[in-house]
């Protein structure tokens, strides 16, 4: 039992359509009208080029200000970085001032302008965080301590006895070395 609709398909199929051209024929009208010439062709990809060549050149202008920029903003953090320690520091300053303008002073009156004073300048070390170092009955830490010398102790062999000098961090990278004794091993 054949179906009648794919009979008539397959008939249609083997005829050969009148109006249609064959593809031989029509290929040589269309090529002819699509192809572009070798300049149009050329002036194509002048342009192309010029683009990309603008292109470039605002890219490298953009690096280039970018980079300029990186540089200033450098510069800037390096003449600027103590700016806020130095407005601490400050009032440091006008509090030794007006202790040395006061014509007559007690010595009560002087340790306890002194002791004032070594708070804020204290406070200011604090805020920005430089951070004294003072190792004693610690073991020795060639990083953050310098020793002087050992003496004989009856401390572990390598534990820092005596602080000579106190050292001091900024934000745990070391500013100056604490200078130590330390212990003799017994």
């Amino acid at each position: 039992m054949s179906n009648p609709e794919n009979t008539q398909e397959a008939a249609l199929d083997k005829e050969p359509a009148p109006e249609q051209a064959t593809p031989a024929e029509a290929a040589p009208a269309d090529n002819i009208d699509t192809i572009p010439s070798v300049e149009e062709q050329f002036k194509a990809l002048e342009l192309k080029a010029a683009e990309h060549y603008d292109a470039w050149l605002r890219a490298k202008a953009e690096g280039e200000n970018i980079r300029r920029r990186a540089q200033e903003d450098i510069s800037k953090a390096h003449k600027f970085a103590v700016e806020k320690f130095a407005g601490e520091l400050l009032a440091v300053k006008d509090s030794l001032e007006a202790a040395l303008a006061v014509p007559e002073q007690t010595v009560e009156s002087f340790k306890s302008g002194v002791e004032l004073t070594l708070k804020q300048l204290i406070s200011a070390f604090e805020k920005n965080a430089l951070n004294e170092v003072n190792p004693v009955g610690e073991k020795f830490d060639p990083h953050k301590h310098q020793a002087i010398g050992m003496v004989d102790s009856e401390q572990e062999a390598n534990t820092v006895v005596t602080v000579l000098q106190k050292g001091y961090l900024i934000a745990d990278r070391v500013l100056r070395p604490a200078l130590v004794m330390v212990a003799k091993g017994k």
